[in-house]
Parts: structure tokens; sequence; C-alpha cells
């Protein structure tokens, strides 16, 4: 819910992946290979096991701190787009309810409004796509927990978001530890098929199946008094259909590394602290700042 008041780090991997993705033909680019094929069959078993879980009182609890996170999304969306529409940000809050307000002034609310669902769909696309590789998993850690450090700073003396985004920054930190990256890769691709999910549901839920008088939609219907919130529902669950479907091929069409290709890349790019391959980088310059980058990524998801 929203509320208003009046690099290239390493050439080895962003390049490459640049290069692949305008250079083949579609079909070839969008043909998944067997390291991909068994990426889309894990989205898929995430997709039908979330499916299950959420229709069942006791088990969603399983599911619940990443449906809290997907909503931490949401606010996030709307608050960014606040400070780039000249905005000052007063708060962020979650309700243990799976709710959130974000308390702004100033700002434009045809943008602020509608980038609650279609921004946290937006990071749920960019996450799905990173997960079909371990470095770009890696990198999209580095981009969430600057996004997180954020949050906390708007959450002030919210103690669910505090608490969610630190059990969440060192699951990440976790998984980083995990075969050398390789389960970071699937946490990053489950928190993005979630967050692509969620918004779908809650578009339909509040904006299309019943209407909500409090959500985005009903307030960016009032403010263009054109058309009923279930339009704008149906235009912004288009979007997010479309943004799901586009993490997809992005993440087929730039990511064609196989498995072993993946894990040799991973060991000199960002290795985990402490490592031989980690070790072996600190002669050199590049190694140094990527134990340097290792570190502060540890560090935020440490609870201090």
């Amino acid at each position: 819910m929203y509320t208003m008041k009046a690099n290239d780090l390493d050439g080895t991997f962003s390049s490459t992946a640049l290069h692949r993705l305008l250079t083949r033909d579609a079909q070839s680019a969008l043909t998944p290979n067997a390291t991909q094929r068994t990426t889309l069959i894990v989205a898929g078993c995430y997709i039908l096991v979330i499916g299950i879980l959420w229709h069942i009182p006791i088990l969603s609890w399983i599911i619940y701190p990443f449906k809290l996170l997907t909503v931490g999304f949401h606010e996030m969306s709307h608050a960014f787009m606040g400070l780039l529409t000249c905005a000052h940000i007063h708060s962020i809050e979650l309700d243990p309810d799976e709710g959130g307000a974000t308390s702004m002034s100033g700002g434009i609310p045809y943008l602020t409004l509608p980038a609650g669902y279609l921004g946290s769909s937006l990071i749920g696309a960019a996450l799905i796509a990173c997960g079909f590789d371990t470095n770009a998993s890696k990198i999209a850690s580095i981009v969430l927990a600057v996004f997180f450090l954020f949050t906390l700073w708007w959450a002030k003396r919210d103690w669910l978001t505090w608490v969610l985004i630190l059990g969440m920054s060192g699951l990440i930190v976790l998984f980083w530890f995990v075969a050398g990256g390789v389960a970071l890769r699937y946490l990053v691709l489950f928190i993005g098929v979630m967050s692509c999910m969620y918004c779908l549901w809650d578009i339909i839920d509040d904006t299309i199946s019943r209407k909500v008088n409090s959500s985005d939609a009903s307030q960016f219907a009032k403010i263009c008094g054109c058309c009923p919130s279930q339009v704008w529902g149906v235009l912004w669950l288009f979007v997010s259909l479309i943004f799901f479907v586009a993490g997809v091929l992005v993440g087929l069409a730039a990511f064609k590394e196989s498995a072993e290709q993946q894990k040799e890349d991973s060991s000199v790019f960002l290795p985990v602290p402490g490592s031989s391959a980690a070790m072996a980088l600190t002669a050199t310059k590049s190694g140094t700042v990527s134990l340097i980058l290792a570190v502060v990524v540890g560090l935020l998801g440490i609870p201090m």
C-alpha cells in the first residue's frame, strides 16, 4: 500500500554476456542449453511449490518471510520513484499481515503510485534473469544489499522491516558460501520467482477480483478520473506478466555458460573470502578489489 502526504566489475562477465545478447539470432539465443533447462525446471518447481504452500495455512509460514520481502520491494519501489521525482521520503513500514505503507511528501503521483506493483515486478524479473548465472547472482546480491540499506534508513523504528532485511541479508551471505555461490544462484532465482508471483496475485486480489479502496490502483483511479481501478489493475497485470516473461528470456539469451564454466568463472569473480581462489587473487589489483567487495557484502549481511 502507498500513502502520500501534501563495468564493469570484471570484463569476463558483463562484456561477454552483453556481446552474446546482441550478436546471436533469436532462435539460438532463446534455445536453452542443458544448464538452462535445469534452471527452467527448478523455476517451474518453485512456481508449483509456491502455489501449493500459498493455499495451505500452516505450510504457508514457510514462504511468509519471502512474501514480506516482496512487500518490501513494493514499498521500496514507491520510495525510489519518489526520490527520482523529488519527493521527501518520511518512512517505510511493513505490516505482519503482509501489508505495507510508504509515507512521502511531494513527487509525481502518476509515477509513484504504479511504481509499487510494477517496480517489484521488475525487480523480480531482474532476479530471475540473474538466477541463470552464478556471477550475475553475486552482482544482484550486491545491488540488493544497497537497496536494503536504503530501506533500513527509511524504516527507522519499524522492527519488522529491520528483522526481515537483516535476516535476508544473512541468508544471502550464507548461500554465497555454499558450493562457491551455486546455492546463491538458486536463492536469487527463488526470490525472483516469488516476487513476480506475489505481484501478479496481489494485483488480481486487490484491483481486479475485488476493489480495495486503499489500494494503489484505487488512488491512481481517483487522480486520473478516467477509468475505474479494475482497468488500471488489468493494465498493470499485463505489464507485470511481460516483465515475468522478459526475465526468463533475458536469462536464456544472456547466460549461455554451462554449469562447469559458471563454476570456473565464479571461482575468480568475487570469490568466497578465505578460499584458495581468493588467496591467489590477493596478489593482483583486480583480486584485491574483488575481496574488498566480498567483505563489504559480508559485513552488510551481518547484524551489528
